[in-house]
């Protein structure tokens, strides 16, 4: 089953790698009636659709690739370093789009067919949305990072093409030459606005670094499901590797559990993380014995070996479950 979806995700980025191809000539098309830069900034950015759609598709490719022993955590990260080299593409392309636009406002060259440029980018806005919005929910259905990015990308596309649309149509009304340059160069700024982003977002995973919003997600479901037996959870790591996550931490259980009762927990604690995330995530569980003050903390009932009464039940935080260290108060 999950190679069925592997291989339907590569099979629906070829699709997106050949809609790019001929979009990209209908764009050129627009820009030799017109001769308008704002029209060739939008073609630019296609030639770095499409080089990023091919990145994608061998990062998909390679990310299905099972694990072996020279990538025990699998091939994942491939997804991070295609998205890090398509954000400097289009960093790239947003460079020579503002040296166009500046060379077009002091050569001021003709645009004509104005009207026919304008049908030609809006058809290619309609279907780039089209695309967009399916490879976005596709993605998240199948928790590929590539091809949710693949979408998020030709939304932004379909964005840029339309406020050039707009451009476009106020140049054609009001016949002010500068106004084409003047798009172009605000649509620059986008472009690279965006291919900053992807940048960064891309080192991010590259760095191993913290994901807030996802380390809470994750806190808050193990606080709400946690077992009398869970006195503490701490020195918490997730690691993304493309669509898989691997989680690490550690977990304070009653010293006198026997090896199965603490494989009981940790198979429990595995059964509700994949309940909610799927079958994407690896749990590496290393459990620590409790100690005196871990009595304060705990709820375990008709604990034997009890020293103290509860004295208060800590809720799991992002504060608290970071530190490698156990709970106390």
């Amino acid at each position: 089953m999950q190679r069925s979806t592997e291989s339907s995700n590569y099979a629906f980025q070829k699709i997106v790698v050949a809609v790019g191809l001929v979009l990209f000539a209908v764009k050129l098309l627009a820009w030799y009636l017109t001769r308008s830069v704002a029209i060739y900034s939008d073609a630019l950015e296609s030639i770095v659709n499409i080089i990023s759609s091919l990145l994608s598709l061998y990062s998909l490719y390679l990310a299905s690739q099972p694990k072996d022993a020279n990538h025990p955590y699998g091939h994942g990260k491939v997804e991070f370093l295609s998205s890090a080299v398509e954000g400097i593409l289009i960093s790239l392309a947003g460079i020579l789009i503002i040296i166009e636009a500046v060379q077009q406002l002091f050569l001021k060259t003709k645009i004509v067919q104005l009207d026919y440029g304008i049908i030609l980018i809006l058809f290619t806005a309609l279907v780039n949305c089209l695309l967009g919005y399916g490879a976005i929910r596709r993605g998240r259905k199948t928790n590929s990072v590539a091809l949710e990015a693949t979408g998020r990308h030709l939304m932004t596309d379909t964005y840029s093409t339309i406020g050039i649309i707009v451009g476009l149509g106020l140049l054609y009304f009001t016949e002010i030459a500068w106004v084409d340059a003047a798009t172009a160069i605000i649509f620059s700024g986008i472009i690279l606005y965006t291919g900053f982003v992807i940048i960064r977002r891309s080192v991010s995973g590259i760095m191993d670094e913290a994901d807030e919003k996802l380390i809470r997600e994750v806190v808050d479901l193990l606080n709400e499901k946690r077992r009398p037996a869970w006195i503490d959870l701490h020195n918490l790591r997730i690691i993304k590797y493309g669509s898989k996550l691997h989680i690490d931490l550690h977990m304070t259980l009653p010293y006198y559990f026997t090896v199965l009762q603490a494989h009981d927990e940790i198979e429990e604690m595995d059964i509700i993380i994949n309940a909610h995330f799927g079958d994407r995530v690896e749990l590496f569980v290393h459990t620590d014995p409790c100690v005196d003050f871990s009595c304060l903390v705990c709820s375990l009932e008709n604990c034997e070996v009890r020293r103290t009464m509860l004295e208060k039940k800590l809720s799991w935080n992002f504060e608290n479950v970071l530190p490698n260290r156990k709970h106390r108060i």
